[in-house]
């Protein structure tokens, strides 16, 4: 009696990337259905949002593999449980990741749910990362090419998610999944990847930030005091930002240091390392480990605070409560709260967390 094959729900997004995984795993005989989530519709027209056209190709790639698709529609879920939560961070000063929000809360939540629902096994994506299982525990690790590695906006997902998760591209290269996806005849093959945040598309952030946080223009000052400026809004800014403080004169470039949400003052600087910039530790909330807490901390490892990041040397310290201090070996470059700090063992992610308040360099807190 032949064996049923493993059934396996892609999440199809319109890029090659995700095309190859299903494509992958139907070659491996797997029952493969391709699903196309649509998680905005607040401007859902041909200037801003690309999701027809996404869905388009998505319909495209499923002729062409001969898959059937089905659609969803997660926009009330995204609003309520990614976007809130991003402009209350901004509205806060901080400056969230609504990546790993949505990771966290619809394609590892709500699209698994869904997927389960249809009676799938696993589901699957075209995110490079790995899944290694041992003794019943999953491991998160970083893709073979580290260049287009995706672990860190997965740091937050659990056991409970990562077992029936698939990532097909794990073990390989982006320059390959091209040259794959031509070889298949896929419409997608040399289909630009997307870049940005999802809902914003190709406009201006501040033009759509501007939407939902209103302008509050407050002074732009060194840190010794003196006035240089006017700024628009704290949320339109980011800690080491250069563009769009408009301050003339001589010197160095300009670069946001620091920002005070109750006396609405944008701290600036001069020159891209100006010790203002530079933290020696951070306290990071909401810490999140992919299976267990280390048993002793404190703990000697690696952090990333921004995507692309070199990994940093670390001292992990534990402190009350679901928070931690991470101590760096070299001063870090704006850590910025709001975003994410991840915590990896050579090329296992340890888990994440937010990060909160950051302490300059030969301060009481490193």
């Amino acid at each position: 009696m032949t064996p049923p094959k493993m059934k396996v729900v892609v999440g199809l997004s319109g890029g090659v990337d995700s095309a190859i995984a299903a494509a992958r795993l139907k070659a491996q005989d797997c029952e493969v259905t391709g699903l196309f989530m649509k998680n905005w519709e607040e401007d859902d027209d041909a200037e801003y949002c690309v999701a027809r056209e996404d869905l388009a190709m998505a319909e495209q790639v499923v002729e062409a593999l001969d898959i059937p698709l089905k659609t969803v529609n997660f926009a009330h879920e995204y609003w309520e449980r990614v976007f809130a939560i991003f402009l209350r961070e901004y509205e806060a000063g901080r400056t969230p990741n609504p990546d790993v929000l949505c990771n966290r809360e619809i394609k590892f939540k709500e699209f698994l749910s869904y997927a389960q629902h249809l009676g799938s096994d696993y589901i699957a994506t075209g995110h490079y990362a790995r899944v290694e299982k041992e003794n019943g525990v999953c491991h998160l690790l970083k893709a073979v090419d580290h260049s287009k590695d995706q672990s860190y906006f997965l740091h937050t997902l659990n056991q409970k998610a990562l077992s029936p998760t698939l990532f097909p591209l794990g073990e390989s290269l982006k320059k390959d999944i091209r040259a794959e996806a031509d070889a298949l005849g896929l419409p997608n093959a040399s289909r630009k990847d997307s870049t940005g945040i999802c809902f914003i598309g190709e406009r201006r952030f501040s033009d759509f930030l501007s939407r939902y946080l209103p302008a509050k223009p407050g002074e732009m000052r060194t840190p010794e005091g003196q006035s240089v400026g006017e700024h628009q809004g704290l949320w339109f800014y980011t800690l080491g930002q250069r563009h769009g403080l408009d301050i003339g004169g001589p010197g160095d470039a300009w670069y946001v240091c620091a920002k005070d949400v109750v006396t609405n003052v944008l701290t600036v600087v001069q020159g891209h390392d100006h010790p203002g910039l530079m933290r020696q530790s951070a306290v990071v909330e909401n810490m999140h480990w992919v299976d267990n807490l280390p048993e002793a901390l404190p703990l000697q490892c690696c952090a990333k605070t921004r995507y692309r990041q070199e990994d940093q040397n670390c001292l992990v310290h534990e402190r009350e409560g679901n928070t931690l201090l991470v101590e760096f070996e070299e001063p870090q470059r704006a850590p910025t709260p709001g975003q994410s700090l991840v915590l990896y063992q050579g090329d296992e992610v340890l888990g994440g967390g937010i990060i909160g308040t950051t302490y300059p360099v030969d301060s009481l807190e490193s």
